[in-house]
């Protein structure tokens, strides 16, 4: 197995593996993921009926309300949130989502922004490990 490492920048630190599940498209967490159950949603969006608990999800940027800090907030304390957060650009409403989880129950979501052929090179299934400098491993 192949191993690859994307050099990105840690907007939340932390450690995390899982496999990766990859959208183009953006998403708002309010109304677009179900953090009872982990389900993502939004009807219109491309991973509709995914499951990102566990699992490293990797999409361009967040986008919406700002309740999806709170969305994030409930799935970490349910235990449905994803593993880790992998974006092109910062979130700051999920990386404040993150950062309230840590302080409320002493867990997070780490969360890494990736330049575009990183992010790019990460393909749907491929194992991620995210390291808390923003280092990604890829394994394919």
């Amino acid at each position: 197995m192949m191993a690859r490492r994307l050099r990105g920048r840690a907007v939340i630190a932390g450690a995390a593996e899982g496999a990766a599940l990859v959208s183009k498209l953006p998403i708002s967490l309010w109304g677009g993921l179900d953090p009872e159950t982990g389900i993502i949603m939004d009807e219109r969006h491309d991973r509709c009926g995914e499951v990102v608990t566990g699992r490293v999800f990797v999409f361009p940027h967040g986008k919406g309300s700002s309740t999806a800090s709170a969305v994030l907030l409930e799935a970490v304390r349910r235990g449905t949130a994803p593993a880790a957060i992998i974006n092109r650009r910062v979130s700051p409403i999920l990386a404040l989502g993150s950062i309230v989880a840590d302080e409320m129950y002493g867990r997070w979501v780490p969360i890494v922004v990736l330049p575009e052929e990183a992010f790019a090179a990460i393909a749907d299934g491929d194992q991620l490990a995210v390291e808390p400098d923003g280092t990604v491993i890829l394994r394919s």
